[in-house]
């Protein structure tokens, strides 16, 4: 697996429900860290089906998940609940803090657990001061809260010279092939 350093991430997909988990639990992934908000759905959306669908297909196949999110406990737990997955509220992201507590949840470690958010200033760069590898996605939904429209003002630089380097859809990056 290639180390991403600062903002940059290990490998960018257009959404989460395009990367082929299956290949991923192939190469040896079993625990995925993921962010909520604008990654599964819209900003401040409950878990709706496809969400609920698609973390019923990751612990099928084998996935360990924990939810990482810098939100409360009233907004993260019942979405956690319905997708039956563990979950760490009040992250601190991007502190480590959030990401090493969150694969001892798992009990997974940095060889085998991905970070998966929307987010480079804190999903991203998190991952990347802990060592794991992190796929960007694109965000589901582009009207957001003006804190986070001015942390994506700072993102855009980053996400076009990504896809310039290394295009999108790219699973290389995560593991040698």
């Amino acid at each position: 697996m290639k180390k991403s350093a600062g903002w940059m991430p290990t490998a960018y997909f257009h959404s989460i429900y395009s990367i082929d988990f299956e290949r991923l639990y192939r190469r040896g992934f079993i625990g995925v860290i993921l962010d909520i908000d604008n990654t599964l759905v819209p900003h401040g959306a409950a878990a709706d089906r496809r969400a609920r669908e698609f973390m019923e297909y990751l612990h099928d196949l084998g996935f360990d998940t924990c939810f990482l999110s810098n939100n409360d406990r009233d907004r993260v737990a019942p979405f956690a609940r319905a997708c039956h997955s563990s979950y760490i509220c009040r992250a601190g992201k991007p502190s480590k803090r959030g990401y090493v507590r969150a694969m001892k949840r798992m009990m997974t470690d940095r060889t085998n657990t991905l970070v998966i958010g929307d987010q480079i200033i804190t999903d991203i760069w998190g991952a990347n001061l802990t060592g794991l590898p992190s796929i960007l996605v694109d965000p589901i939904n582009r009207h957001e809260e003006i804190q986070i429209v001015l942390k994506r003002i700072l993102e855009w630089p980053v996400r076009k010279v990504y896809r310039s380097r290394y295009g999108m859809n790219r699973y290389d990056r995560l593991y040698a092939e």
